[in-house]
């Protein structure tokens, strides 16, 4: 009986945890924020699977076709433009190695120059930096024209070099590699120095191998960045075997216009399939991405 008695008194007394509106409130405007984001890939997503005629006589709607099948096999596989070159696979291989070569040309390039200026004896190696830094202020747009004439006076238009190289500078990796260079502990840097390691092996045994959290999170950045170049691959790529998915869209699309009929589900298609890749990046690679911006303890 006391044990009843005393179990029950231990019921009444304990605190109801109270609702943290706070908490609530948060989440609910992540929620709402998200699906206000997705109304409009839901919206292509209904398009690419009704049928053209259905698109343009009653817009977009909330039904689901059965077309889906059969966009994608016109997007990937049918030929389009005036060379029968332009293929949604093309693009799509065109687009990868457009953005792959972004990511790995400016890490490569971003390591090497923060590695410089960190641990050479330079001079103005300060200077150096803020001046690489000032060319964030600089955007595509101004140096268009110049970074052109040099591309094709290299006879470098419609290749994957002419796609990249000239784009290939990156302060912004620049930047982040120093930052992250420069906490790297003194010790580290004298017990290289004291077992034989060169400047070549320390950059490549000891710096790239810590750096890996910091290459993956710019390996995001840069992917993203190059996938989504529309600008620089227009004036660069006249050869339709060389269009990018980006670039590709827009050409369907022209070409769509006329007296035919828009075929709406294959140019939306297209788009849906240039969205996956990146997104996929974010997702697999999220931990890596947040690690090696936040990460402080080496």
């Amino acid at each position: 009986m006391a044990d009843t008695t005393h179990t029950s008194a231990n019921t009444v007394a304990r605190p109801r945890k109270s609702i943290k509106w706070g908490t609530v409130f948060d989440h609910t405007v992540l929620i709402l924020g998200s699906l206000f984001m997705l109304v409009p890939i839901l919206m292509v997503l209904q398009t690419v699977t009704t049928p053209d005629l259905e698109t343009i006589k009653n817009g977009p709607g909330l039904t689901i076709g059965t077309e889906l099948d059969d966009n994608f096999a016109k997007a990937m596989f049918q030929a389009s433009g005036f060379s029968g070159e332009n293929t949604g696979t093309s693009m799509l291989i065109n687009s990868l190695i457009l953005g792959v070569g972004f990511a790995v040309g400016k890490i490569v390039i971003g390591m090497m120059a923060a590695y410089a200026i960190v641990y050479f004896r330079l001079r103005f190696a300060t200077f150096a930096f803020w001046l690489i830094f000032t060319t964030l202020l600089l955007p595509l747009e101004v140096r268009i024209l110049p970074s052109y004439e040099i591309v094709q006076q290299m006879g470098m238009l419609n290749t994957y070099s002419g796609l990249i190289i000239p784009l290939v500078a990156s302060a912004t990796a620049t930047f982040f590699f120093r930052q992250f260079f420069r906490s790297v502990p003194n010790e580290l840097v004298e017990a290289a120095r004291i077992d034989g390691a060169g400047p070549v092996k320390f950059f490549i045994d000891i710096l790239v191998p810590l750096s890996q959290t910091m290459i993956a999170a710019m390996f995001i950045i840069m992917f993203v960045y190059g996938w989504n170049q529309y600008l620089w691959p227009t004036m660069i790529t006249t050869d339709e075997d060389m269009y990018t998915l980006v670039r590709g869209i827009k050409q369907i699309t022209q070409d769509l216009e006329g007296t035919n009929v828009p075929e709406y589900g294959r140019a939306n298609m297209l788009a849906l399939i240039a969205i996956l890749p990146p997104v996929l990046i974010v997702i697999f690679f999220q931990s890596w991405f947040v690690k090696g911006l936040t990460e402080s303890d080496k």
